[in-house]
């Protein structure tokens, strides 16, 4: 037999097995049982002290094998079984068990940027080359998985694989160990979680999910190569953003966890995505990217129904920085996900490339929109409608944003069709769908302004702003007999003001704990290009375009590999602390940082926290403001959680009610008030990574109707004092109350400034 073909048969029998001993009655489903401190650091004693807890809850060793689908032993301590809730709260009783929750469910959060970002590979001044591009480091990316035949995943230049990795190239349905390699390491995938959240098999055969590592969505692909993508000339979308791709660390290795899957309702569970971060973590990862979230509500940071929290904390602990998306729901306030304060969480903004495209009107009348839809349009000056006119039903206004079976076929047969939008959920993509449909030839949509470009496929599209849709709608009144001609796209760079914040990014501040700011940080996330799975009817496209905070995770990531092969001694917290303090709120004409919204306005720090990322200012900060694990410990105390839940997150023995750090004092690059009574004190302390002898002067930019006072406001270093505590008071004036207010500290030498962010909300007494 075929080996490919034995391999399908195989995995196809292997999981219509795993899904036979799922019981004929719902009434038993996975559930996470979480144990938190390892009591062994033998992972085959802690998977056996697993089976046997579950041998004594379902009364045989069958049986607990039958219900187990993860043991994790290696960053913590648990497991995930099926068991009905009446099991489930039976075993929450066993000693050494800190909670026990039910599987979820969690979404994606979905060439240029880097020579914006000041990257360029010619340059020997800047970060990318100091770095020796990442030479070294090992990035783990949690996503859907990877495409490994793109050429982002050559190994070409790279070195040996680093000898502290420890991970394997797992085989699966058309995947096999050859296809790892120097830049490549390592590849896994965890499909039992949501094997059972769907109680359903994976249809393998018509190529939607494939039971292997390899990528069959293409998000996976597309975050790893902008992580750590290796060279790839004349690498394009269509024809458009045409130059050389490269990832931010192009000679730092790839290690890639498939947990997101496509069938039934698809995600990523919080089962498959905890052993997932415990795997990244006994293979030897030095940074992990992860873009998924959990929708709002968010679930607070000791609950195991955060899972990628509890994952990234043991991570964190480890020494592994995790970098995580903000989330796509802007641009409401309080929509920012991922908000542990252990995490990098990243917002997204635009960059200085666009794409405009022509639209001719009968009246020779040139407007511009925006499309990547490069195919040539045969047709030239060809008749042009308002959707509207031209609507199926009359007692309904579904044909005004050209919604599926709202066209008259007759009418639309041959037109260009304009269409408005009516919300932020109505889309350019199934507008153009009705219109073809309908047997329209073009789109033309107007929408309230929003970032990012997707190709419509079927018929050439433009998007445009409801000012210049207005003005074509004007013209087709006007006209008799209204044409119009649809040029074709073409890419301009630095021509247009940037970054601006994209209006989907998550918003702070953080509605779980606004003690801690988020995002951290901003980062490119507007129609990026990077390695695509095949696509197109020739699967000939390499490369895509795509927009979300999905897109600014991997930047970090990739920035984050840069300065740790510089500085491989830093902590995640000194990594996240160099990105915040040196980041910029300026655009590229100087000018503040705006954010796309229903009103633009300049981006505060729940916006972008700390600012645009400068990599090559976070490579040398001058001083960062560094966190242990335990003033995380500490930290969480202080916010409540009992010692039990702090010890079984943390992996300490914590003792809530003698160690509880008042939360306003977490060492964070940031400070965040959001109840200032009067007067409130804030402790920091700064570490010297700079000239040993330093001298650092305070400049304060007080948030309005707020007072400040630092102490000290100079701040000495030498061979003997590395490490200087600070305290910052803030005073109300009166004046101001109910909604928060920004500022900034900054401490200044010759060569260095570093600047926090400082929110605060002043409240009546």
């Amino acid at each position: 037999m075929d080996t490919k073909l034995n391999l399908f048969v195989v995995l196809t029998l292997v999981s219509i097995q795993f899904l036979s001993t799922f019981p004929k009655a719902a009434i038993s489903n996975v559930h996470i049982v979480y144990m938190g401190e390892k009591e062994n650091e033998d992972p085959t004693v802690t998977k056996m002290f697993h089976y046997k807890m579950l041998s004594d809850l379902l009364g045989s060793k069958e049986a607990a094998k039958s219900s187990m689908l993860y043991s994790y032993k290696h960053g913590f301590s648990g497991f995930a079984a099926r068991l009905t809730d009446s099991q489930a709260k039976e075993i929450e009783a066993f000693p050494g068990v800190v909670q026990v929750i039910p599987n979820q469910v969690h979404k994606f959060h979905t060439t240029r940027s880097w020579d914006f970002m000041g990257l360029n590979d010619h340059s020997t001044t800047n970060l990318l080359t100091k770095s020796n591009m990442g030479e070294g480091i090992i990035i783990g990316v949690i996503d859907s998985g990877v495409w490994p035949e793109s050429e982002s995943f050559n190994d070409r230049g790279m070195n040996l694989i680093p000898s502290h990795w420890k991970g394997i190239c797992q085989e699966g349905q058309l995947f096999n160990s050859s296809n790892c390699n120097k830049k490549l390491i390592g590849a896994r995938w965890f499909v039992k979680g949501i094997l059972d959240q769907n109680q359903t098999p994976i249809n393998i055969s018509n190529g939607k999910d494939i039971l292997s590592a390899r990528d069959s969505s293409g998000h996976g692909t597309h975050t790893a190569s902008i992580a750590a993508g290796n060279f790839v000339v004349n690498a394009n979308y269509e024809g458009l953003a045409a130059g050389l791709a490269r990832g931010g660390a192009p000679r730092a290795h790839l290690a890639v966890y498939k947990v997101c899957w496509s069938f039934g309702h698809g995600g990523c569970t919080d089962a498959d995505l905890l052993k997932a971060f415990d795997k990244a973590i006994q293979d030897g990862v030095d940074i992990l990217s992860v873009s998924i979230g959990l929708s709002i509500p968010l679930f607070s940071y000791a609950d195991q129904r955060n899972s990628i929290a509890i994952g990234s904390f043991h991570a964190t602990a480890k020494g592994i920085t995790v970098a995580c998306s903000a989330g796509n729901d802007g641009p409401t306030a309080m929509t920012v996900e991922n908000t542990a304060p252990w995490i990098i969480t990243v917002a997204a903004t635009t960059i200085d490339r666009a794409f405009p495209t022509a639209i001719t009107l009968g009246n020779n009348h040139t407007l511009w929109g925006q499309s990547v839809d490069t195919r040539m349009h045969n047709h030239g000056f060809t008749g042009i409608t308002f959707s509207d006119r031209i609507a199926l039903n009359d007692s309904d206004d579904s044909a005004l944003g050209c919604k599926r079976g709202s066209l008259n076929a007759t009418l639309a047969a041959g037109q260009i069709i304009l269409c408005f939008s009516q919300s932020s959920t109505q889309n350019i993509f199934s507008a153009a769908i009705s219109v073809a449909e309908a047997g329209g030839v073009g789109l033309i949509f107007a929408q309230y302004r929003s970032d990012g470009l997707e190709s419509c496929h079927y018929i050439p599209c433009i998007k445009v702003d409801y000012e210049v849709g207005t003005q074509i709608l004007s013209y087709i009144r006007k006209a008799r007999y209204p044409i119009a001609k649809l040029g074709i796209p073409k890419t301009i760079i630095g021509k247009w003001v940037s970054p601006k914040v994209a209006d989907f990014s998550g918003r702070g501040p953080s509605s779980i704990s606004p003690i801690v700011l988020k995002p951290d940080i901003a980062a490119p996330g507007v129609d990026i290009i990077a390695a695509y799975i095949p696509f197109g009817a020739k699967k000939s496209s390499k490369f895509a375009l795509l927009s979300g905070t999905s897109m600014s995770c991997p930047h970090i990531a990739g920035i984050t590999a840069l300065i740790k092969s510089v500085h491989k001694n830093w902590s995640p917290a000194a990594i996240r602390s160099a990105l915040v303090t040196t980041a910029s709120q300026k655009g590229t004409d100087r000018s503040n940082i705006a954010e796309e919204g229903s009103t633009p306005k300049v981006a505060d720090p729940f916006d972008i926290g700390g600012g645009v990322v400068n990599p090559n200012r976070a490579i040398d900060p001058g001083l960062i403001y560094d966190i242990e694990t335990n003033d995380y410990v500490n930290f969480l105390c202080g916010t409540g959680f009992s010692s039990k839940s702090v010890s079984g997150l943390t992996q300490t023995k914590a003792n809530c009610t003698k160690n509880r750090l008042n939360e306003l004092n977490l060492n964070l690059p940031s400070i965040t008030i959001p109840y200032l009574k009067r007067k409130v004190t804030v402790s920091r302390k700064v570490t010297n990574v700079g000239p040993v002898e330093s001298i650092y002067k305070a400049v304060v930019e007080a948030p309005q109707g707020i007072k400040m006072k630092v102490e000290p406001q100079i701040l000495r270093f030498n061979k003997t004092t590395q490490i200087v505590p600070f305290k910052v008071t803030f005073f109300t004036t009166g004046k101001v109350y109910g909604d928060y207010r920004f500022g900034s500290l900054i401490w200044r030498d010759p060569k260095h400034t570093v600047t926090i962010p400082i929110s605060i909300r002043a409240i009546f007494v």
